[in-house]
């Protein structure tokens, strides 16, 4: 098996959290993935990887007990939505979100054994609203900083850049790490006076030791491709400093010129290279250690051939 293959998390488990007909996260955001990946003959290329739940004290690195036992309880009592009426409840939703934070572990694992070089993890529900204590915008744990924390103390990894490309800003995540200089957090989002969550403003820096980690972009409506590489390439400056040894993409596919839910305009192209750049940094820095997973993306067929662009770089030699 050569170095550079990549894998693919998934399993229909993630099609069990059910979100009605008319919300935008639905599992036919994951079959459009796992249907345009098999029609252009990727899918028998990549290594696919089987989730398993997440423990509790994974769980734990980035979320409080009473928050953990909250959401639980909130399934059993067939409660029809988590905090907020945009976090809805189905009865597998529980179970479904464990094994969405367990199937980002899972690609951790073979990225670190060297079983693939680099991972993509089509999961849901999405995280990176997620904060510590509550659910918010789709989002019930926060994937990717579960994996950054898992990563820590799993395998010792003492630096890790997570870029988050998800028209939204990651507020979760963002919050979970501001105080923490050995996580560097990188958003690129709409402009937050115009977009969910209203965060991520360029003066968010982060605080006390971790004043200087947080690196956020607002992008004006009708951004495209030039400002978006234009931020990567300042966020690669910070890291010939910073040398990263391990790269998370929170890889919302929502910013694309024909989704619902933003006002951005990247196309696969965009994604295409963005995803060159990245790699680029994990090749330069993290010996090609990055794993990226599914946040947004609500129109079908953009998603799909997005995350296509998106999995072909990774493929590449």
């Amino acid at each position: 098996m050569r170095l550079s293959e990549t894998g693919l998390v998934y399993s229909e488990v993630y099609l069990k959290h059910e979100t009605g007909r008319h919300h935008p996260e639905k599992p036919q955001r994951l079959t459009a993935i796992i249907e345009t990946l098999e029609a252009v003959g990727l899918l028998d290329k990549l290594l696919r990887i089987e989730p398993a739940p997440a423990e509790r004290n994974v769980l734990e690195l980035c979320h409080t007990s009473r928050y953990i036992d909250e959401f639980k309880t909130a399934v059993e009592h067939s409660d029809p939505f988590l905090n907020t009426p945009e976090c809805i409840l189905s009865p597998a939703t529980f179970e479904v979100a464990l094994c969405a934070v367990g199937g980002v572990l899972r690609g951790i694992d073979n990225v670190m054994e060297g079983t693939v070089r680099n991972c993509f993890c089509a999961v849901r529900p999405p995280g990176h609203h997620a904060e510590s204590y509550k659910a918010m915008g789709f989002c019930f744990f926060n994937n990717v900083a579960i994996a950054a924390r898992y990563l820590q103390q799993q395998y010792g990894i003492e630096r890790i850049l997570i870029i988050d490309w998800d028209v939204h800003h990651g507020n979760g995540t963002q919050y979970m790490f501001d105080k923490d200089p050995s996580i560097y957090f990188a958003s690129f989002h709409q402009d937050p006076s115009s977009c969910y969550p209203g965060t991520g403003r360029g003066s968010e820096t982060g605080y006390g030791q971790g004043k200087g980690f947080t690196q956020n972009f607002p992008m004006p409506a009708g951004a495209g491709e030039e400002e978006y590489l234009r931020a990567l390439g300042k966020v690669e400056q910070k890291m010939e400093k910073f040398r990263p040894q391990f790269v998370l993409i929170s890889a919302g596919f929502d910013a694309h010129e024909s989704d619902p839910l933003a006002h951005v305009s990247l196309t696969t192209n965009g994604y295409e290279e963005l995803t060159r750049g990245i790699k680029r940094i994990a090749e330069d820095y993290a010996q090609g250690r990055l794993v990226s997973v599914l946040e947004g993306g609500y129109n079908l067929e953009a998603l799909g051939e997005s995350v296509e662009k998106h999995i072909r770089v990774l493929m590449e030699e």
